[in-house]
């Protein structure tokens, strides 16, 4: 079977045309998951000038090269193969492409070359797809490059890679193989390089990278192939342009005469007729896999658990499931692709062309943390926390990720939040509010019997509820992602599996929503709320006891260190106390329902005392901090869970990109009776949303007033309850960073907001809270709706203009006046 790229060739022909806007440092090349997870540095210079690296910023061996044979001529095009040529040849030329930069959308990456004095363009399209619709398809961990050839001469392609992929030890001694095609009726024969540590050290790291698994890099049988010395082999391709089927089994170290393991296809594009003829056009792809099992170790009910890999459920052995992966690329694009279309249109409509850049670069590095476990019909999604401590499953990392997964996927929301929960039910953590993480550092989820955790106990307890609850909602709502529930016709049947039959899964490997299996959506809420209940419950009570005065502790801000009384982590507290409200309406519990909603009107009240200026223009940092002010980006969760709606039952859901403009609410009728008066009053929302404007830096909205650092994942939080203008404003700035930021590291949450928009002396970098970016999006779907709708009065009048500087010395000078109580 021969893979057919027609359809497939189209789709990505698209993402050549919309051009991206923004110009970030640092571009995702193949992006899967936490060890494979490969990016283009230096993205606004010529992609030739730097090797690829890992997220850290190790460089790893990945060259592509291109000879154009009646020229005896070689051009670099990704990292830096030249340096291994020699420039006086008498065999070879050695010269430069034409580069016309990258574009992106939230799969893909495109590379576009042309070579001079011909008519040859090459453009080098890699692709991860994002599939929310195929949970199968997101865990495998392999991503395509597909590289597409045009013009009217012929043209050879060249690409390698070495053993820095599989170990973060370049000492390290390595082991490799070819699997030599075969004949195949089920699929396109292939042939594929295994590369290995040859002392795999399961669920070991070294500098971030796992120091068991496989890689494996696979081509079309039909390509040539050679493993050897670096040097040696690039130059036997100058040479020839074309490579020798030969195989160097001489195992060795990682950089004892660098072995590298390459393939090289040519292309004929030349016409044999005499008479001029129009460019031709060919491609061909080529896949990237990690593959691992065990993934991880987890702490379970049942005790310290191997955790195997998700698509381990669906195919007997690694080389199925990369059959699979290499045969299903037209569906894999296909999805792809629909999901980076809808994604661009709704960013775009909520925010401009600009946020559609921001979003999409934000996509693949939010997965690019996770990785799939499971079985079919019970998936789980285990999350590192990149860069920052390596922590597992850590809670106030996912929770400013979550507004990614609720607009993509919510279903993946709650396969993140179930190995904590399973955790804790089975009694494995001793503390009465919610544990940090899950272990110390990923891959090993062994808990905290002994308690000792970060101590974040509002931070936590408060993430915890805010995302149960609007977990539920997105249940009860039946958000189902809003992208292709359907594969291509030409899609291939899912074989026979070790997991018979999964309620799940169809037969083409697409999600089966449970209102297909005839459960509703409110009842799934229940079911799934009603399991951890107890939880809940004991988190809520340790929220009511400690977070509307909040002793002195770390929030998730943790680089900023210890602060007693915090005005923002009260907030998160607040609300939280009103989800478990909510939560409890949810399972029938209508008495802890108006016990939790009354508390949090209570405290909200007070709250609103101890925590605002005393003009009433901003919200201080800390209760008895007088002439500071922070970011209230825990104000989105009120919005985001249905508290600010208003008080009587709208007739109608009015216009919305994603529900229709006669759309009744499933429930409305029994969630309107029950409604509450709102939680956080209209007026601080408007006087936080003026203060924004009036605050801005040149790269956006500083955290607090005890720095110019910022987070952009509160950045985006804060901007989505905010009014329009202020919004635009936010992402205005955001947007100059990204262009401008002298950061070197995949997309960091955390910049100053002035001078060169650098690293403030700690290196964030590729973390998932990028996910917070989906704030705007996030909001928009929330509430059947009507979330963004309620707070359209912000839009009624222009920002007030207020003096800061006056305002936090008057608010100073009034410190010895002041009275909190016993704080």
């Amino acid at each position: 079977m021969k893979l057919c790229l027609g359809p497939a060739i189209a789709a990505l022909a698209v993402a050549l045309v919309d051009a991206s806007t923004l110009t970030p440092p640092v571009l995702p090349l193949i992006v899967r998951n936490p060890y494979l997870s490969i990016w283009l540095p230096h993205a606004r210079d010529d992609p030739w000038k730097a090797w690829p690296m890992f997220w850290r910023g190790e460089t790893v061996g990945f060259a592509v090269m291109a000879s154009i044979p009646h020229s005896k001529t070689v051009y670099p095009l990704l990292g830096r193969p030249q340096d291994f040529l020699d420039g006086h040849s008498s065999s070879y030329n050695v010269s430069l492409p034409q580069y016309h930069g990258a574009t992106f959308d939230a799969s893909t990456t495109n590379l576009t070359y042309t070579i001079q004095e011909s008519d040859v363009k090459i453009t080098l399209s890699f692709l991860s797809p994002i599939t929310p619709t195929s949970t199968l398809r997101q865990a495998l961990p392999a991503s395509y490059l597909t590289c597409f050839v045009e013009g009217s001469t012929n043209v050879s392609l060249y690409i390698d890679v070495n053993g820095e992929w599989v170990s973060g030890d370049r000492r390290s001694q390595i082991r490799w193989e070819l699997d030599q095609p075969q004949a195949s009726q089920s699929g396109t024969s292939l042939k594929s390089w295994r590369i290995a540590r040859a002392e795999e050290q399961v669920f070991q790291e070294f500098q971030d990278r796992a120091e068991w698994g496989t890689l494996r890099v696979t081509a079309p049988g039909d390509v040539k192939h050679q493993s050897g010395e670096a040097r040696y082999t690039r130059r036997m391709f100058a040479e020839a342009g074309s490579l020798k089927n030969k195989v160097d089994n001489l195992y060795r170290g990682i950089f004892e005469e660098e072995p590298i393991f390459a393939f090289s296809k040519t292309f004929e594009l030349s016409s044999n007729s005499t008479s001029s003829s129009s460019p031709r056009q060919d491609s061909i792809v080529f896949t990237f896999a990690y593959t691992q099992d065990p993934v991880v170790q987890f702490a379970s009910a049942r005790g310290l658990t191997m955790m195997r890999p998700l698509w381990a459920s669906h195919f007997f052995t690694a080389d199925k499931m990369i059959q699979y992966h290499y045969d299903d690329y037209e569906t894999a694009v296909h999805l792809a692709r629909n999901y980076s279309d809808q994604l661009a249109k709704d960013a775009y409509a909520s925010g401009s062309k600009d946020y559609q850049d921001i979003v999409a670069l934000s996509a693949r590095q939010v997965l690019g943390a996770t990785q799939f476990s499971g079985t079919p019909d019970t998936p789980i999604l285990f999350l590192k926390e990149i860069s920052s401590n390596g922590n597992f499953q850590t809670v106030d990392v996912i929770f400013p990720a979550f507004p990614f997964f609720l607009y993509t996927n919510p279903q993946w929301l709650a396969y993140l939040l179930e190995p904590l929960l399973e955790h804790q039910l089975s009694g494995q953590y001793p503390n009465d509010y919610s544990m940090h993480d899950l272990g110390t550092h990923f891959p090993n989820a062994t808990g905290h019997s002994d308690g000792q955790d970060e101590y974040m106990p509002v931070e936590e307890c408060g993430d915890m509820l805010i995302m149960g609850l609007a977990m539920a909602n997105a249940l009860r709502d039946d958000t189902k992602p809003a992208f292709s529930p359907n594969a291509l016709p030409s899609t291939g049947i899912l074989g026979q599996g070790p997991e018979k039959s999964p309620l799940h899964v169809d037969a083409q490997g697409m999600d089966v929503a449970f209102t297909d299996i005839g459960i509703t959506g409110e009842r799934a809420a229940q079911k799934w709320l009603r399991h951890s209940y107890k939880l809940w419950k004991k988190w809520t009570g340790y929220l009511v006891r400690e977070s509307l005065i909040p002793a002195n502790q770390l929030c998730t801000d943790d680089f900023a260190g210890w602060l007693a009384n915090q005005t923002n982590l009260a907030l998160k507290g607040i609300v939280g106390i009103r989800a478990m409200s909510g939560i409890a309406e949810i399972v029938g519990e209508e008495a802890d329902a108006k016990y939790y909603a009354s508390v949090a009107e209570e405290y909200i009240d007070k709250w609103q005392d101890f925590g605002l200026s005393r003009d009433k223009t901003h919200a201080k940092l800390a209760y008895t901090w007088y002439g500071s002010w922070t970011t209230l980006y825990n104000m989105f969760a009120d919005a985001l869970l249905c508290f600010h709606l208003p008080e009587e039952k709208s007739a109608a859901l009015g216009q919305s990109r994603f529900w229709g403009p006669d759309q009744e609410p499933l429930d409305d009728v029994s969630r309107a009776k029950n409604r509450l008066k709102k939680l956080i009053p209209d007026q601080i929302y408007q006087m936080q949303s003026d203060w924004y404007h009036n605050v801005l830096q040149r790269y956006g909205l500083p955290l607090d007033s005890r720095h110019l650092y910022t987070k952009s994942d509160w950045e985006f939080f804060a901007a989505a309850v905010a009014s329009k203008s202020v919004r635009t404003e936010i992402l205005q700035h955001v947007a100059a960073w990204v262009n401008e930021t002298a950061t070197d590291r995949p997309f960091s949450d955390l910049y100053d907001t002035e001078g060169e928009g650098g690293f403030p002396g700690i290196y964030f970098m590729a973390r998932p809270v990028v996910g917070g970016h989906f704030a705007f999006l996030a909001l928009e779907r929330a509430c059947q709706g009507k979330a963004a709708e309620a707070l359209r009065f912000l839009d009624s009048t222009a920002p007030a203009d207020i003096d800061v500087e006056q305002v936090l010395a008057m608010d100073l000078a009034a410190e010895n006046a002041a009275e909190v109580g016993e704080l």
